[in-house]
């Protein structure tokens, strides 16, 4: 039952004084799904990082609001010898928030850190024959086989968004964090007000320079109208939405479903739909420890849960606000398949039975990374773990924050020796347009956390990126799609519309992937 506090408690927190020191309409206080524990989208795939990185970096490009590619911080390009030379050239006025220029060899700095760990970043450098800045303005890639995606891997924000940074923040080993945040973005971090999870203070950067046109998802003019921009997570939704109707707080990114009407009733609050493709859940399993290191046990976990079921719960019983089941892809994309989805649940109970039995499973412990503080995942992760204690699993279901799931969640141990065998993704489904940018579809030493291997996977993959005919991409992402639903390499549970509520003297809230601060005016 969702525990309500009273909002006592939250007035008292709001009356903190770093609230009270800044007040009015220059502030714009927003409550996101969760806090930000970590600072480098080069570092995680976490989306409170990559939401909060689109806010403090730009990249070369950017995507609109149906996710085509568009120049951010480049002002245009060529392509020359066959689509293998692309050059780039930087627009007036970039500048870090330290107050240097940015240069082009800046540029080629960041993109190869990002290269090194982003999934389409990965694929592109295998394409690089060299990336070079032969001016402070001008960028240039040599492939060696054409890559029509280049804007598009370049500009889009998942897994990983590529943050221009200084050359020596660029430097920093990709397996670590760096250690100041310098953007050049319309928002700059301030760093002395953060605190990992609970608070992350934005300040408008006197000195960005925006592009003259109108903004589109992230892409276009980014105009910052706040001269501070709050990011606070308060004690519980209850909280948020009560904050949220006394005008404590402007802007809460993911109430509660059962709040939705509440905030509707209230004349000062919008509730609307800011991202126009919605959320993606995917459960993934451990591919390389424990008990779910079995494929049969991995196929009788999908088996044993009802999308449907759990999208109720997701979504406050809201059938218009989620498509369930789904496949491997965003509902009503190019690569939009219905191939291997015999696969999902539910199952008869004595057909999961004769999996277990057929996979020898003999009730080893599974344990499951439950986050509390992420609505949807905990909404679902009470469904799935029910069902499967009652398909005859042996589930340790611990229940953290967020922060504690992203640190373990790279844990490869077996799960009594700190690892895990579930966990859930909250992803945008924007990640899951193609097989190019669908993260969770790697395979090998490119997969993402869970670690499943599947080499077929990878080589259909590349076929697809190097395809021009949209006819022969939709047969690969088919075949990838029941590759990846036959090894089970992830439980598509469901594809939903996040409903977010805002103070309604709010204007200009862009639909986006990532929740916008710019073009946000307030009065």
């Amino acid at each position: 039952m969702l525990r309500r506090r009273e909002f006592v408690a939250s007035a008292a927190m709001l009356a903190a004084p770093a609230v009270a020191r800044a007040q009015g309409a220059q502030v714009l206080r927003f409550v996101p799904r969760y806090g930000v524990a970590t600072l480098d989208p080069v570092w995680t795939t976490d989306t409170a990082t990559r939401a909060f990185a689109v806010q403090v970096w730009e990249s070369l490009y950017s995507v609109d609001e149906k996710l085509n590619p568009k120049p951010q911080m480049a002002a245009g390009h060529r392509v020359e010898d066959d689509g293998k030379r692309w050059v780039i050239t930087l627009r007036d006025g970039l500048r870090f928030h330290d107050g240097q220029p940015v240069l082009g060899r800046d540029c080629v700095a960041s993109i190869n850190r990002w290269m090194k760990r982003d999934a389409v970043g990965r694929t592109l450098a295998l394409r690089v024959d060299a990336l070079e800045a032969p001016d402070d303005r001008t960028v240039v890639f040599r492939l060696n086989k054409p890559f029509p995606q280049l804007p598009f891997a370049l500009g889009k924000a998942q897994p990983n968004v590529l943050p221009i940074m200084p050359e020596r923040l660029a430097q920093t080993d990709p397996t670590k964090q760096v250690t100041e945040i310098i953007g050049s973005g319309p928002y700059r971090f301030v760093a002395n007000e953060f605190a990992a999870g609970t608070l992350t203070v934005l300040s408008r950067f006197a000195d960005y320079v925006p592009r003259d046109e109108a903004p589109n998802g992230t892409a276009g003019g980014r105009r910052a109208f706040f001269e501070r921009v709050e990011w606070r997570v308060l004690p519980d939704p209850a909280t948020a939405a009560v904050a949220l109707q006394k005008g404590e707080v402007d802007w809460v990114e993911t109430p509660l479903p059962d709040l939705i009407g509440r905030l509707r009733q209230s004349r000062d609050v919008t509730v609307g739909i800011a991202d126009p493709h919605g959320n993606y859940l995917l459960l993934r399993p451990n591919h390389v420890s424990g008990p779910t290191a079995q494929a049969q046990v991995r196929q009788a976990i999908m088996a044993a849960l009802d999308p449907r079921e759990i999208m109720d719960a997701v979504t406050g019983g809201q059938p218009d606000m989620y498509t369930a089941p789904v496949g491997a892809y965003l509902p009503g994309s190019p690569s939009d398949s219905k191939a291997g989805m015999e696969r999902l649940g539910p199952k008869p109970k004595a057909e999961i039975k004769a999996m277990l039995a057929a996979a020898g499973y003999s009730n080893q412990r599974l344990v499951a990374l439950h986050p509390a503080d992420v609505a949807p995942v905990d909404a679902a992760f009470q469904v799935i773990v029910r069902r499967l204690a009652e398909a005859g699993f042996t589930i340790d279901d611990q229940v953290m924050d967020q922060a504690t799931v992203i640190q373990r969640r790279n844990n490869r141990e077996a799960p009594d020796k700190g690892g895990w065998s579930l966990i859930m993704a909250n992803a945008p489904a924007a990640d899951h347009v193609s097989p190019m940018v669908a993260l969770a579809l790697r395979s090998g030493p490119a997969a993402w956390v869970g670690w499943p291997t599947d080499p077929q996977i990878e080589v259909l993959r590349e076929r697809w990126i190097d395809s021009a005919d949209p006819a022969e991409q939709q047969q690969l992402a088919a075949q990838i799609q029941e590759l990846a639903l036959t090894d089970g390499f992830y439980v598509p549970v469901g594809h939903f519309l996040g409903q977010s509520a805002w103070r309604s003297n709010l204007s200009g809230i862009l639909r986006a992937s990532a929740p916008i601060m710019w073009n946000v005016r307030k009065g």
